[in-house]
C-alpha cells in the first residue's frame, strides 16, 4: 500500500504542480487570441520546419548512446537505441525521469544489453550534456550580461529583489521549484542504494561511467554531442519566426531563451510544464515582448513540441523490434 502511494505521488505531484504554474499564469488569459492566432497568425511553414531538429536531436542521442556501448561488449542495434530513446523522453511526460532507466530497460529486453552498463553510460550522457550546456550558458552570459542581470532582478534572484521586490507568488514558485528538484535528488539516491548489494552491478555502472574513454572515434562523439544541442536549438529558435512579435528578436535572443529554459526543465514537472513557460516568457518580455504575446507563444510553441515527443513514443512503441 505504501508503495502504491509513494509511485501516485511521483506521478500526480509534478503534473499538479505544473499545472498550478500553468494556472497561475494563465488566469484571465483570453484564449481567443490563442485560437486567432493558430488560425490567421501563425507562420506554420516555420514550425513544420523546427520540427525535424526535434527529432534529430533525439535520434544523435540514440546514436552517441550506442557508441558508448560500444566499448563494453554491448552492440545493440542502432534503430532500437533511437527507439529506446523515442520511448525514453515520450515516458518522462507522465513520470519526470523515469525515461532514463526505461530506455536502458528497453535495450536490456530486445537487445540483452546489461541493464547496469547501460545506466553508467546514461549517468555518463547526462554528465557530458551538464558540461556542454554550461559552456554554452558561460558564452551567453558573457554576450548578454546587462540582460542577464535584469533578468534575475525581475526573477528575484538578485540579493535586493530577494530582499524586497519578490512578491509571494515568486517566492512559492521558487520554493516548490527547490523542493521538487530535491526531492528527486533523493530518490534518485535510494534508488541507487539498491546497487550497493551487487559488487558485479557497481562494477558494471564503473565501467558504463568511463565508457567514454574507450569510444571508438572521439570525434565522432563529439560531433553527436554538439549536433544534439545544435538540434535542440534550432528546433526552439526557428518557432520564433512562426510568429511577428518574436520574428525579428534575432538568434542571440533565442539562446538566452534557450539557455534559461533548459534550467527550467530541471525541475521535474511533464517536460517542464510551467516552469519552462514562465522562464521563457519572462525572458521575452526582457526583450520587449508584450506579456499576453509572449505567453502566447510559450504555450504554443510547448504544446507543439510536446505533441511531437509523444508522437516520437507511439513510433518507438508500434516499432518495437522482437526480442532477442
Amino acid at each position: 500500500m505504501k508503495d502504491t502511494v509513494n509511485k501516485l505521488l511521483r506521478v500526480l505531484l509534478p503534473i499538479v504542480f505544473g499545472g498550478a504554474i500553468l494556472w497561475w499564469m494563465y488566469r484571465g488569459f483570453l484564449w481567443d487570441e490563442v485560437v486567432s492566432a493558430l488560425r490567421r497568425d501563425m507562420h506554420w511553414e516555420w514550425m513544420l520546419l523546427s520540427m525535424p531538429f526535434g527529432i534529430l536531436a533525439q535520434v544523435f542521442r540514440g546514436l552517441r548512446w550506442r557508441q558508448m556501448l560500444d566499448p563494453m561488449d554491448e552492440h545493440p542495434r542502432r534503430v532500437s537505441c533511437i527507439r529506446a530513446v523515442f520511448l525514453s523522453y515520450a515516458s518522462s511526460l507522465v513520470v519526470p525521469r523515469v525515461g532514463e532507466v526505461l530506455r536502458c530497460g528497453y535495450l536490456s529486453r530486445y537487445e540483452g544489453t546489461r541493464m547496469s552498463r547501460a545506466l553508467g553510460t546514461v549517468v555518463t550522457e547526462r554528465i557530458v550534456d551538464v558540461v556542454l550546456i554550461l559552456m554554452l550558458t558561460l558564452v551567453t552570459v558573457v554576450c548578454q550580461v546587462p540582460v542577464f542581470v535584469h533578468f534575475m532582478r525581475r526573477t528575484g534572484l538578485s540579493m535586493e529583489s530577494l530582499l524586497f521586490d519578490f512578491s509571494w507568488a515568486g517566492w512559492l514558485v521558487t520554493a516548490l521549484c527547490a523542493l521538487l528538484v530535491l526531492g528527486m535528488a533523493y530518490l534518485l539516491m535510494r534508488r541507487m542504494r539498491v546497487f550497493d548489494r551487487s559488487r558485479q552491478v557497481l562494477r558494471d555502472l564503473v565501467d558504463g561511467l568511463l565508457s567514454i574513454r574507450q569510444v571508438r572515434s572521439r570525434s565522432l562523439f563529439g560531433l553527436y554531442s554538439v549536433g544534439i544541442w545544435v538540434s535542440y536549438y534550432l528546433h526552439f529558435y526557428l518557432t520564433f519566426y512562426c510568429f511577428d512579435f518574436t520574428a525579428e528578436l534575432g538568434p542571440v535572443v533565442a539562446l538566452v531563451a534557450f539557455v534559461v529554459g533548459t534550467f527550467a526543465v530541471i525541475v521535474p514537472t511533464p517536460n517542464g510544464a510551467g516552469p519552462w513557460h514562465f522562464a521563457v516568457k519572462t525572458v521575452l518580455m526582457l526583450y520587449g515582448v508584450e506579456g499576453n504575446n509572449g505567453a502566447m507563444f510559450v504555450l504554443i510553441v510547448h504544446s507543439l513540441q510536446t505533441m511531437l515527443v509523444a508522437l516520437l513514443g507511439l513510433v518507438g512503441l508500434v516499432g518495437k523490434p522482437r526480442r532477442s
